[in-house]
């Protein structure tokens, strides 16, 4: 039975609607790029400690069973608006590189292929442990008959959450953004890592990358990211699809996903200190938020914990 077949005979029902998650961002910059190297963050030792609740539904639940969230645009859900995402990957190797293969769905059935730009890429993936750690952001490659390859970093064991996050060019979802995910188990001694405390401040790779900003939970409010080095100001940033910065954040206890889009493009290789953004966080809580940002041809990604009221 091909693929297709597999995918087509399990389909499932549409997810139930919910709230809808909003954010916003203003990014100080202006121009564009054609920036596409992706990022990702095997094992990395920050993350979240589930809940009883949290860690019974992520951590021991049946992988890829995930068939609706009460907050549809939330990334918990597999299927919206007549779109699935499906794969036969429910457990994967533990401690080297694999291939996570998928396909979304659309209304009619079939395996959807069009799929238009955003922030340079046709399709944005995501991976995290459930307790937040492990963070990969990646751009699969898409074979003729729909069927997308995300070349996943080493994995830990626990339960993962596999984000699809795009937009159709054409049919009911031409136009429309999605963000759909599935759980898939990684097999072996799962040790999930303590969330760290929030904080203000994060160090990566040399650099030191500072939030400002209070923030509550369903209001806009403006928040301000600054990058310096070895005390002073970092003024090369350089663009990251099509962007100073690209940020993506995922909440403590259920996974939910946010990722915030600039309403302003780049202009070279001369951006920060300062990147200005105006977001809204739909839940209070903890937030786990990973910053990437690129200097020097290189790509950095900045962990740190917010706390929202």
């Amino acid at each position: 039975m091909s693929f297709t077949s597999r995918f087509t005979l399990r389909r499932h029902g549409l997810a139930a609607a919910g709230t809808t998650v909003v954010l916003a961002l203003t990014l100080a910059a202006c121009g564009s790029s054609k920036d596409s190297s992706d990022s990702s963050m095997p094992g990395m030792d920050h993350g979240s400690m589930p809940s009883a609740s949290a860690s019974s539904h992520s951590m021991d639940s049946m992988p890829g069973m995930d068939h609706g969230s009460m907050d549809a645009d939330d990334g918990l859900s597999d299927a919206k608006d007549g779109y699935e995402l499906m794969s036969s990957a429910g457990e994967l190797p533990a401690g080297r590189a694999t291939g996570y293969t998928f396909q979304v769905m659309g209304p009619d059935g079939k395996p959807v292929t069009g799929f238009a730009v955003d922030q340079a890429k046709r399709m944005h993936f995501y991976a995290i442990r459930s307790d937040l750690t492990g963070f990969q952001h990646l751009h699969p490659t898409m074979a003729g008959d729909g069927t997308w390859t995300a070349d996943l970093s080493a994995l830990e064991p626990g339960s993962w959450r596999m984000y699809a996050s795009f937009a159709p060019d054409s049919g009911t979802g031409k136009g429309k953004d999605f963000v759909l995910s599935r759980t898939a188990t990684v097999p072996g001694d799962a040790k999930p890592t303590p969330l760290p405390a929030a904080t203000t401040n994060a160090e990566v790779d040399g650099y030191t990358v500072t939030v400002k900003g209070e923030l509550t939970a369903g209001t806009a409010h403006p928040m301000t990211v600054s990058i310096s080095k070895d005390g002073k100001p970092v003024t090369d940033l350089q663009p990251y699809l099509d962007t100073y910065a690209h940020l993506t954040a995922f909440h403590e206890g259920d996974q939910a996903l946010a990722h915030l889009h600039p309403e302003t493009a780049v202009n070279g290789d001369h951006g920060g200190p300062d990147l200005s953004f105006h977001a809204m966080l739909p839940k209070p809580g903890n937030w786990r938020m990973f910053l990437q940002f690129r200097t020097g041809g290189k790509l950095h990604t900045a962990a740190v914990t917010l706390r929202v009221s």
